[in-house]
């Protein structure tokens, strides 16, 4: 059996010298070691001490003399070997402190969710990549790797983490589109928002791991090619956008073409038939907007001239008997034709002897011959002369 002096990485010797870069963590190759040996730690590195699955001791950057007086633990790991050699035993771990970019990550399947505005169903796709930093190498070393690894690579971190990140990626993904509000094809184009709601729930679990998550990246996140209702949901969008773009005038030109057609087809139920209509596309989509409502919701103005007052029960054949429309009154002057109703005549100024006088007491015209009022029996001298 080998008893050690030097403990330090030489993964650097795998792989053509690449090994260093690709791991993260190497299981140095001997377990025996003598008093006094020497421990070298670089500076990105940890050195673990591993004894019968417990990790016993943890070593950072920096170079050290291995014996009871400088490190007591080793009394508890040491053991007695034949030939009088006392040395002690341990696995020991080196654990790279380095970033690790670019490891990536993707859905495996796409998640179902509903559209938060438009209610329709739909599935959702998302990949990127995330950097990783070991920030405790005893925990990472406990809970990920075991005390039976050789080594532990990029690739296998990434291949475990896959199943370990990618519900709770999902999740985040889900609940940020639908505490949005939006349209789902709005808030995919938002991935550096959707990023750092996924960071936030990722994080403590990266932290149970001794990991800490340094960056995560949204790469894409959109609707599958083959889901039903992409093409719905595209369709929707660019309309929303062409609104955006023209504000009230869409609505206006919209409005216009209806207010049109139905002009062009008048037995399609006029107006009526415009209320209805609108109503249906407000009710649908608001397809119009404030615009829209105002226009209809307001009643066509169109000019009207006062009714006069309706004179009553029994007034309007009266009126008819007495109108200044049905006959003339001949001046006993000059002979000119005057109104029935005129008091003096136009031409020559001759009081009419048949002039309608106003009743006193109701104002209804008196006719020539008349003593009383026919409608409230005011005697006919009392009435204004004029």
């Amino acid at each position: 059996m080998k008893i050690y002096d030097v403990i330090k990485n030489e993964s650097a010797s795998l792989d053509g010298g690449l090994g260093t870069k690709q791991l993260l963590v190497w299981k140095f190759t001997g377990e025996d070691f003598n008093d006094n040996s020497q421990l070298i730690v670089s500076e990105s590195e940890d050195a673990v001490f591993v004894r019968d699955g417990v990790a016993v001791a943890v070593f950072s950057g920096g170079r050290y003399t291995l014996n009871t007086n400088n490190h007591p633990f080793i009394g508890s790991i040491r053991r007695r070997l034949t030939g009088g050699v006392s040395p002690f035993s341990a696995k020991v771990y080196f654990v790279s402190k380095d970033h690790k970019l670019g490891l990536l990550w993707g859905t495996d399947t796409p998640i179902q969710m509903r559209d938060p505005v438009l209610r329709l169903q739909t599935s959702i796709q998302a990949r990127g990549s995330y950097s990783v930093q070991v920030d405790d190498s005893k925990r990472f070393l406990v809970k990920l790797v075991g005390s039976n690894l050789q080594l532990l690579s990029d690739a296998d971190l990434s291949s475990y983490f896959r199943s370990a990140f990618l519900q709770h990626v999902k999740d985040a993904i889900a609940q940020h589109i639908k505490d949005s509000g939006q349209e789902i094809l709005e808030v995919c184009v938002e991935k550096t928002a959707i990023a750092r709601s996924v960071t936030e729930r990722l994080a403590p679990v990266a932290d149970d791991y001794g990991v800490r998550l340094v960056d995560f990246y949204l790469e894409s996140v959109d609707i599958p090619e083959n889901d039903p209702n992409r093409g719905k949901l595209e369709e929707a969008f660019a309309d929303k956008g062409v609104m955006g773009i023209l504000g009230a005038d869409w609505g206006r030109q919209q409005s216009a073409g209806i207010l049109r057609d139905l002009a062009n087809n008048p037995g399609s139920g006029g107006m009526a038939a415009a209320g209805a209509g609108v109503g249906l596309g407000l009710a649908a989509g608001n397809v119009f907007g404030d615009m829209a409502s105002r226009m209809f919701a307001q009643p066509l103005e169109t000019p009207t001239t006062a009714a006069p007052p309706f004179p009553g029960p029994g007034r309007a054949s009266r009126y008819a008997e007495s109108s200044p429309e049905s006959a003339t009154s001949t001046c006993p002057g000059c002979g000119a034709a005057n109104a029935p109703t005129a008091k003096f005549c136009t031409e020559c100024g001759t009081r009419s002897p048949s002039a309608v006088r106003g009743c006193a007491g109701c104002g209804v015209p008196l006719g020539a011959s008349a003593r009383f009022c026919p409608e409230c029996g005011t005697p006919r001298h009392v009435a204004a002369e004029g």
